[in-house]
């Protein structure tokens, strides 16, 4: 089984993102009901939610929240 990855994010709007992943599967996720905790809390601000990067095998923000690409692909 391939490791699965993202290999592609770009925002869409709000709290979305659309996500291309490495078995050919894409999707838009709306994050805004996933943002729970203290690691979450500063993405509740769309402008730090947009300026997420690609790093290792998901997107990540500035200050180290992720979420699994496992996940991600089931939302």
């Amino acid at each position: 089984m391939e490791f699965l990855e993202i290999t592609k994010a770009q925002y869409v709007g709000d709290h979305k993102i659309h996500l291309w992943f490495n078995n050919n599967v894409d999707r838009v996720v709306d994050f805004s009901d996933k943002l729970k905790g203290a690691a979450f809390e500063p993405l509740h601000d769309v402008t730090f939610f947009k300026n997420f990067h690609i790093a290792y095998n998901t997107i990540e923000w500035a200050n180290g929240a992720d979420f699994a690409p496992e996940y991600l692909l089931t939302c």
